[in-house]
């Protein structure tokens, strides 16, 4: 499935907020913990409790969380279909590191194991 710049500033405007309590729900459904949720997040962003407590609070878009973020240098490794769009085909940067995070929480949820989800097995 093809990326649209509609698809694209529509990511960019989402707030991390509105998708975080998804998020939280997806992976508690199939029993996994907020905990690993936050690790999944601090693996790909660099961001520590306080500060994704912060970006929640501050209702921040998708495009700052990025902006501030460090990206881990594995999320390359990140690959697959999430949504719909393979991730390694998604041209749009910023679009492409959401569905990096859509990926680790769809991972975490389907049980993989922790040192598969962030790439260190």
């Amino acid at each position: 499935m093809k990326v649209t710049p509609e698809h694209n500033e529509r990511m960019a405007k989402m707030t991390f907020a509105s998708v975080y309590p998804h998020y939280v729900t997806k992976v508690e459904r199939k029993g996994r913990t907020k905990e690993e949720l936050h690790q999944v997040i601090q693996w790909l962003s660099g961001f520590n409790e306080s500060k994704i407590k912060e970006l929640i609070d501050d209702n921040v878009t998708f495009k700052r969380f990025f902006e501030e973020a460090n990206l881990n240098p594995n999320a390359h490794l990140i690959t697959g279909v999430i949504c719909g769009y393979r991730v390694e085909e998604i041209d749009n940067p910023l679009t492409k590191k959401v569905r990096y995070l859509d990926k680790l929480v769809d991972e975490l949820a389907k049980g993989k194991k922790m040192e598969n989800i962030l790439r260190t097995a």
